[in-house]
């Protein structure tokens, strides 16, 4: 009976409730101390809420929202971090070709100094490899000693 009563108290509470429903939440009332607490619980939770409705509605003085407009049409446009990336044409056209420039100027740069560097296994290398697995058979071997003749000093 409890749930039915408490799936019904807000009915309760606001009057809605039909004649043969009312009769039967207020026999179980008065018979549950549990449902009476639940009952003036949410009656207080009602008058509280009941308490923060403004009874009247607040109106601006006259002519305030002219005082308003007025301000906002004198005001300056305050510079914001967007502004930053809203370059002109001119200055972009600049800054993206300082950019390629830099670009091919260090490309070439790498290009110039990568040629230097040899193609193939240093001696060092090699010769880290001669304790490996792979270069356990004589055939292994002589083809490691051939690569380490093709250096040159």
């Amino acid at each position: 009976m409890h749930a039915v009563v408490m799936e019904s108290l807000e009915e309760y509470l606001s009057g809605t409730l039909k004649p043969a429903a009312l009769r039967n939440v207020e026999a179980h009332l008065s018979n549950c101390e549990m449902c009476r607490q639940e009952v003036v619980g949410m009656q207080q939770v009602s008058q509280w809420f009941g308490a923060l409705k403004v009874e009247e509605e607040l109106e601006p003085a006259p002519g305030f929202y002219a005082r308003v407009m007025r301000q906002v049409g004198h005001r300056q446009a305050v510079p914001s971090f967007a502004g930053f990336f809203a370059l002109n044409f001119a200055f972009g056209r600049r800054l993206v070709f300082a950019s390629l420039v830099t670009l091919a100027a260090l490309g070439s740069f790498l290009v110039s100094y990568e040629s230097g560097y040899p193609t193939g296994l240093s001696p060092e290398t090699v010769m880290a490899q001669q304790d490996s697995p792979a270069y356990s058979t004589a055939r292994a071997q002589e083809n490691m000693l051939a690569t380490m003749t093709s250096y040159e000093h």
